[in-house]
């Protein structure tokens, strides 16, 4: 994906090369709520296994968020993040965008995530909540804590 201006100074890419590995784990194991803790290796494993898209200021990587999808029928979107100092402009939304217009995310027949506390922003772009009889078929295996004795 070539670089597309949201509005002045901003721009959203899929270029794998242009990722701030580093910001990308630091915010991830100190700021956010779902990955705290989370090794670097572990980070940079994931991201080189993920379709990745980059929020970047002026070039300075400033949100970011990665697919774990197929590009045929499956995605799930995790680890989606717009730094602090650049919230509030809009950046999450047009993130969103992207991902949902990529060429490469056409006819999924199924996008997953999970969220605390963004259901608002998810919901204007389709996200729902599992009806409570597709609720049952889902199953996981969930371990929040394992990067706290690393």
């Amino acid at each position: 994906m070539t670089d597309k201006y949201i509005q002045e100074g901003y721009e959203i890419n899929t270029d794998p090369a242009r990722l701030d590995l580093e910001l990308i784990h630091r915010y991830l194991s100190e700021e956010s709520y779902w990955a705290k803790n989370i090794p670097f290796e572990t980070v940079k494993r994931s991201v080189a296994h993920s379709f990745c898209f980059g929020i970047y200021y002026n070039s300075q990587q400033v949100g970011f968020a990665r697919l774990v999808t197929d590009r045929a029928t499956f995605a799930y979107l995790g680890d989606v993040f717009v730094l602090p100092a650049h919230r509030g402009k809009g950046l999450s939304k047009s993130l969103l965008q992207a991902i949902h217009t990529h060429p490469d995310m056409q006819g999924l027949r199924r996008w997953l995530l999970a969220t605390r506390d963004a259901h608002e922003l998810y919901a204007q772009f389709g996200w729902k909540p599992f009806p409570d009889e597709q609720v049952s078929k889902f199953m996981q295996v969930h371990r929040p804590g394992i990067y706290d004795n690393l």
